[in-house]
């Protein structure tokens, strides 16, 4: 999971700290043991069940963030935002909330840097909330990164303001990006990076191949949020590699190839072909914004019901999660 060095890495570099700090795989390892525990993390399952649910797993990650901010003398400012969703995947509406935990920036705390994940997961067919559907990879991998992030980071103190944010509601429409990115407006931060962390566990491709070295980060050329006439102004210059997030994410490999000697395959576009992820929204707003994801990605490890076909085994488990 290099994306935790490379999360932390990257914070470290927008923030204005000295050095990043190394995670830790045990912990990395109870994060997405726990969350696979909950049975579903489906947006439309359980809001309130302890057990079993969204719910019960927001509730965990909300109370993993507030156990750091006691162990940094409260640094952490965690909170609940949520709104009410409906969609082609939630007809009926879904209210989706956002666990956040805010620390402070010393001296421009007005400029923020957001580390996300989303914890809501599914499984073949989207509507299924009530299957068990373990989201190991996607996306309690990212949320491990997120929380990992929060562990090591709020040590230290930063000129800017940090917001980790452990999302729901991705699968069914991004809505929890949607969510973020729109409190962010209308508090007035000013976001210099979004780092969203999407499928970060697995280093075994479906045809085989094994990258253990390396993530690919993906960021917009042409702004989603600007003007045709600003399109054309682009266009005319060459300046297509330009763009804030495109910056975000040379700066990304920047850090991560000086601080751990990582790779990062720079692609260029905001996301891989007919998929998407939390980090679009903000594009949309305005906003810095990168994805970082594995390397190679194994399809039948991604949106499967648990099974096994001829000998082929499907379904996004813990046993599928690469562990540094």
């Amino acid at each position: 999971m290099k994306a935790t060095l490379i999360a932390a890495a990257a914070i470290v570099a927008v923030s204005g700290a000295s050095a990043a700090p190394v995670p830790d795989s045990a912990a990395l390892r109870v994060t997405i043991t726990a969350l696979v525990g909950f049975g579903t993390r489906h947006t439309l399952s359980s809001p309130t069940d302890p057990v079993r649910g969204i719910g019960a797993a927001r509730h965990w990650a909300s109370g993993r963030l507030t156990a750091l901010g006691g162990d940094c003398g409260g640094c952490l400012t965690v909170e609940t935002i949520g709104d009410r969703f409906t969609g082609p995947r939630a007809p009926d509406g879904v209210r989706v909330e956002d666990v956040i935990a805010v620390q402070r920036g010393t001296s421009d705390p007005d400029r923020v840097v957001i580390v996300q994940g989303h914890i809501d997961s599914r499984i073949s067919d989207s509507a299924d909330a009530t299957h068990d559907a373990p989201g190991a990879n996607d996306d309690a991998s990212g949320v491990a990164v997120v929380l990992e992030a929060a562990r090591l980071l709020s040590r230290e103190k930063f000129p800017a303001t940090i917001v980790y944010a452990v999302l729901s509601g991705e699968e069914q429409g991004l809505w929890g990006g949607q969510l973020l990115a729109r409190t962010a407006k209308d508090r007035g931060w000013r976001v210099a990076a979004v780092l969203n962390n999407d499928i970060v566990g697995n280093t075994h491709g479906i045809g085989g191949e094994h990258i253990d070295d390396t993530v690919r980060v993906f960021s917009e050329g042409i702004r989603a949020a600007a003007s045709l006439d600003d399109d054309k102004v682009v266009r005319g210059s060459g300046g297509e590699d330009d763009s804030p997030s495109r910056a975000l994410a040379k700066a990304v490999a920047r850090v991560a190839g000086a601080s751990h000697g990582l790779k990062v395959f720079a692609v260029r576009r905001p996301d891989r072909f007919q998929r998407g992820g939390d980090h679009l929204p903000f594009l949309d707003a305005g906003f810095p914004a990168v994805r970082i994801t594995e390397a190679t990605e194994n399809y039948d490890r991604q949106h499967q019901d648990i099974r096994v076909e001829g000998g082929r085994r499907f379904g996004d488990v813990i046993a599928g999660v690469d562990f540094p």
